[in-house]
């Protein structure tokens, strides 16, 4: 049985995609930059905000001063409509309840700005006493940086042999490996199942109770 889960946000607790769709083409029509699909910003996001907002400005435009004029027109309005639409997936309350009845810790390593990650999750999620929430911080590299899992690690005294890390892309499966964690791919977030199988995780999972199963086996 692990003693740790760590879970991705975006695409693995929280179905975000359209909210941060919404806000991300509020900014750019802002600024009088076309707007993309909703569809468009699963292959966008995952690699923090501005990662987001540079595949999202058009060619010839992608340069940091751009990326830091769309980043300003974002985070207000995201701040303030981060959960207009977005919603937990299917099962993953009941499966953090279950996880947290059997005693084993929780734990959130987002690429995602840290005071929205703190945000969304208090507002979805009051009821599980997860032992670190870590978004997106100044100085901390992104994921797949193994650096905010050791930060988890160090934080909850956990060794990496009794942790499951949880997400829904190419970019958590190599943040796993980095870490020397089990990983365990979901296909219900933003990613299709290739992605996650070109990095050969321990587990791929359809539905969230088989995340429980795989835990506390």
């Amino acid at each position: 049985m692990k003693k740790l889960v760590i879970f991705d946000l975006d695409g693995t607790l929280l179905n975000t995609i359209a909210d941060l769709a919404q806000s991300t083409n509020h900014a750019l029509q802002t600024l009088g930059y076309p707007v993309h699909d909703t569809a468009a910003y699963r292959f966008m996001v995952g690699n923090g905000i501005n990662k987001l907002f540079e595949r999202a400005l058009p060619e010839g435009e992608k340069t940091e001063a751009n990326v830091l004029r769309v980043r300003a027109a974002f985070i207000p309005y995201y701040n303030q409509h981060n959960a207009d639409l977005s919603a937990p997936y299917d099962g993953i309350p009941q499966l953090l309840d279950q996880l947290q009845s059997q005693g084993l810790q929780l734990a959130v390593a987002s690429n995602k700005y840290q005071s929205a990650t703190e945000q969304l999750i208090a507002h979805y999620f009051p009821t599980i006493s997860f032992r670190a929430v870590l978004g997106q911080r100044e100085g901390v590299p992104t994921k797949p940086d193994p650096t905010i899992v050791h930060q988890i690690l160090e934080a909850t005294g956990i060794a990496a042999a009794d942790v499951l890390y949880v997400g829904d892309s190419g970019v958590d499966m190599q943040t796993a490996r980095n870490a020397g964690v089990t990983a365990c791919g979901v296909t219900w977030g933003f990613r299709p199942r290739t992605e996650l199988e070109q990095f050969a995780p321990h587990h791929i999972v359809d539905f969230p109770d088989e995340i429980g199963k795989i835990a506390l086996h």
